[in-house]
């Protein structure tokens, strides 16, 4: 039998979200131990060269990190599978970007950008808050960091605000209703709402009501919450969607109704187009009646003339008859 910790992974075996190809290998990079697990973290290799696509193998991506070029949470790292989970800042000082790594509504990892301020500093979620040996509480995060001495207000899934910088907590959101929350892990994950009611049910999960800016409402467990922000701001960039998805149904008849008006409007195009075709025969119905006035002074003209002519004609008559006749009586 086999003993010792697994390097491997078959790429069949791989999380979904990594969103790796089937036939692109056997193999998948298998993230090395640290603060977040496998089913919750994306390795340093697929963000450089799937997401970002700065590297075509795996040997560039090596060469880019072995020179010291990527931090993580502002310390340098070298491993190239090293695991970057939620709200992790990846910075790349040679390009001046920063992201942060974040839950989109498809459920998938994306990476945000972000300014200097926000890279300074990222949120992580309170999972102990313990008395350990000699009195001595401390508190530790989602992402592995404990903290002693913390505030005594700071309880269990509140979120707190970490300084990357100097490594110490600066503020705290405290785990109420009305506050703004992510949800990070469910069939809702990825979505963001205002928390508006928390049930409690002793011995089994604490189910959590969270509505939308759209007014659409959803549950989930207390587990999966994670606190953003105080109140209706956020703390924090969102994602393109802003943590909005839509229903089933809605997206159908949203689909519908673009159809349905896109028909309507190639049939109001083609009405507008007959009704500017009409309107320039109209303008020309207005000088046709000039010019039949016209034609009816010429033709008034001309049978003068005519009569003119007829009595000409008359008058120069006789004078040819005259010597006609005179020769007639030779």
């Amino acid at each position: 039998m086999a003993r010792g910790p697994i390097h491997h992974l078959k790429r069949l075996n791989a999380p979904h979200h990594w969103m790796l190809s089937k036939l692109g290998g056997t193999f998948a990079p298998r993230p090395t131990h640290g603060p977040h697990s496998l089913k919750e973290c994306l390795p340093l290799i697929l963000i450089i060269r799937n997401r970002l696509h700065y590297a075509l193998n795996g040997k560039e991506v090596t060469m880019i990190v072995k020179n010291r070029q990527i931090k993580i949470d502002g310390k340098i790292r070298t491993d190239t599978r090293f695991p970057v989970g939620f709200m992790d800042v990846l910075t790349i000082p040679k390009t001046k970007e920063n992201f942060r790594l974040m839950y989109n509504t498809n459920r998938r990892f994306c990476l945000v950008p972000l300014d200097a301020e926000q890279a300074k500093f990222k949120l992580c979620k309170v999972k102990k808050s313990v008395v350990g040996t000699n009195g001595i509480p401390f508190i530790v995060t989602h992402d592995g960091r404990t903290f002693r001495y913390p505030h005594p207000e700071i309880k269990v899934n509140d979120t707190v605000k970490l300084n990357l910088e100097t490594g110490k907590i600066e503020d705290f959101i405290k785990y109420e209703v009305g506050n703004t929350a992510m949800m990070v892990g469910g069939h809702s994950m990825g979505r963001v709402g205002v928390i508006v009611k928390r049930e409690v049910h002793p011995g089994s999960f604490e189910i959590i009501h969270i509505k939308d800016d759209k007014g659409n409402t959803f549950t989930t467990r207390l587990t999966n919450v994670f606190v953003i922000g105080n109140g209706t701001e956020t703390l924090v960039n969102l994602p393109l969607d802003k943590g909005i998805k839509t229903p089933l149904l809605q997206r159908v008849n949203e689909t519908l109704k673009k159809n349905k008006m896109q028909k309507s409007g190639i049939q109001k195009t083609s009405k507008k187009e007959k009704k500017e075709v009409k309107k320039p025969v109209e303008k020309k119905e207005k000088p046709a009646p000039k010019v039949e006035k016209k034609e009816e002074v010429h033709q008034e003209k001309v049978y003068k003339k005519y009569n003119k002519k007829g009595t000409d004609s008359k008058k120069k008559g006789p004078k040819k008859t005259v010597p006609g006749k005179k020769t007639g009586k030779k």
